[in-house]
């Protein structure tokens, strides 16, 4: 539906039971001035918006090999990935980005111009990928990842990406070297069939 609710006039996202202000139970309603369902808390009125979460990453390249990370947690366990994360509050996209690749890869990254941008709407999440070079070549699992490897293009293992929006951006920096065009991707990801 268009309108932000499901058919049984829930707001999208997760369910909410109580106000996280007062801790009085919340209802749904539209708000006066708002045009989708939302959760209200009954005794303090406070409006609970849930907005998408934006996960940050890059595809990060070291003497023309690609950088990947084994993961060592759910979703996707033993998958190899991009570096990518969620956003913290307090930090620019590149800064999550660069965290990120030194959390999952103990790595240090220049990072470059923005890649790729990938909405991934049934998530309620924003994919944003930048170009990135390892500084030093020196690279190791952080405590999210079980290995991290410099893959040639050629190796790079596409039945085990864990993310859709990953492979577009493996696919998007692919792209890149072979035409230098540098211009932002923008793609939606499709839902991904469990299991696959």
């Amino acid at each position: 539906m268009t309108d932000g609710s499901t058919s049984n006039n829930k707001p999208l996202g997760r369910e909410q039971r109580y106000c996280a202000d007062c801790g009085e139970v919340v209802t749904v309603q539209t708000p006066e001035g708002d045009n989708k369902a939302r959760y209200v808390c009954s005794a303090c009125g406070v409006v609970h918006y849930e907005n998408p979460k934006m996960v940050v990453g890059c595809v990060v390249e070291h003497d023309g090999k690609i950088l990947l990370c084994r993961r060592a947690i759910e979703p996707r366990y033993n998958c190899w990935t991009v570096p990518a994360g969620f956003m913290e509050l307090g930090e620019t996209l590149q800064q999550a980005a660069a965290r990120e690749t030194h959390e999952e890869a103990c790595g240090e990254v220049e990072l470059d111009e923005l890649l790729a941008v990938v909405d991934v709407v049934h998530a309620g999440q924003v994919h944003f990928f930048f170009r990135g070079t390892l500084v030093d070549g020196v690279h190791s699992a952080g405590e999210e990842s079980l290995d991290t490897q410099l893959f040639d293009p050629a190796d790079i293992p596409w039945d085990e990406i864990a993310f859709t929006s990953g492979a577009i951006a493996l696919q998007r920096f692919l792209h890149f070297k072979e035409t230098g065009d540098t211009a932002v991707f923008y793609t939606q990801a499709a839902r991904r069939i469990p299991g696959s």
